[in-house]
């Protein structure tokens, strides 16, 4: 005989026999799967930045060679002077009068001489004689030339085509020889210098790679780069014992004149990495200042795995050591999973990541 409370037993164990099934089948439902990968290696170039001065190839002062006042000033600040152009005038008033006097010196040196010459000539004066007067107007020939050379002082002109500093002096101003006048820089080429760190220096040696001859590029100061290639020419010099750095120089054109004398920049240099190993920065975690990865292992259970990162491109990690090209890590579930937790991924090729990274770093 079935009563009432057997009835609602019955029901009550289907019930919960059901809730128990409906239970498993959601719990198997929500397992997650996330997304992994292996790490994929390439042969990549990391640009460094070393900070430099920029230095014109000739750049010098433009002194007075002579006393005197400053009769004219035929150029002005910033302008592009042409070589052989004038400059500068110094009133040559006392230089003109002392080409007059020794040219008139040498007149009268010369006809003392040629008198001189027809008497031994003659056999009245004797040859030592005609030798004296030959020196006496050579000396005379020599001081006018001299004092050709001074008055051709009071003329300054640009010994090579270049852009022109500020003015020192101005007109009437009174020079001593000497003088600063301004500064003229040959910026048609360009010498930029940088300092190397001495690690760095030896990771070069140790490669077998000097650098000259090497090819790299100038980051102006409002971030453009600049656009001529230059060349590495010379390591300068010793280390500095302070700041432990050794300085480069490179060679850079400059036919537009856009940069000048005394501008700052940053040199790019391309670090070669051959071979190397790649994995997303998306992939790592930090604890403690110290870089971790999610490896999953043969039991699909997660392991955390301590990396060392060599260097940082847009997206990416060059990893030092800590994992192998095999070992599968996760790109996704970072802050969800832990240690031993075991998991279900779905490993997508290193090829697709890359290309998903890449197309993303563009956008």
């Amino acid at each position: 005989m079935i009563t009432k409370s057997s009835v609602v037993l019955g029901l009550i164990a289907i019930l919960l026999l059901n809730g128990c099934h409906q239970a498993k089948t959601e719990t198997h439902e929500e397992m997650p799967k996330y997304a992994a990968t292996t790490p994929f290696r390439e042969d990549v170039s990391l640009m460094k930045g070393y900070v430099s001065q920029i230095h014109a190839i000739r750049h010098i002062e433009v002194r007075s060679l002579e006393k005197g006042y400053l009769q004219d000033i035929f150029v002005d600040e910033g302008q592009l002077i042409k070589k052989g152009q004038p400059m500068f005038k110094i009133m040559p008033n006392i230089y003109q009068a002392e080409l007059l006097k020794t040219q008139a010196e040498a007149q009268k040196t010369n006809i003392e001489y040629l008198n001189t010459k027809g008497l031994a000539d003659k056999n009245i004066v004797s040859a030592n004689e005609l030798a004296l007067a030959k020196a006496k107007l050579d000396k005379a020939k020599a001081e006018v030339k001299m004092a050709e050379t001074r008055l051709g002082f009071t003329d300054i002109k640009a010994p090579f085509e270049g852009i022109m500093d500020h003015l020192v002096v101005r007109i009437g101003s009174l020079l001593d020889e000497g003088a600063l006048l301004t500064t003229l820089s040959d910026v048609s080429q360009l010498w930029v210098y940088f300092n190397v760190p001495e690690a760095q220096y030896l990771d070069f040696k140790t490669q077998k790679k000097d650098k000259i001859g090497e090819t790299v590029q100038l980051k102006m100061a409002d971030g453009e780069i600049f656009n001529q290639k230059g060349v590495i020419e010379a390591i300068v010099g010793d280390f500095n014992n302070t700041s432990g750095n050794i300085q480069f120089r490179a060679l850079f054109a400059n036919p537009d004149k856009i940069l000048r004398h005394g501008e700052t920049g940053t040199i790019l240099m391309a670090k070669p990495y051959p071979n190397a190993m790649l994995i997303p920065q998306k992939a790592t975690f930090e604890i403690m200042d110290k870089t971790y990865v999610y490896v999953v292992n043969k039991e699909e259970k997660v392991e955390q795995r301590l990396i060392h990162i060599e260097a940082e491109l847009p997206q990416l990690f060059i990893v030092k050591d800590g994992v192998n090209d095999s070992d599968r890590i996760l790109l996704e579930g970072i802050r969800k999973v832990r240690p031993g937790e075991k998991v279900t991924i779905d490993l997508r090729p290193p090829q697709k990541v890359r290309s998903e990274l890449k197309k993303l770093y563009t956008e």
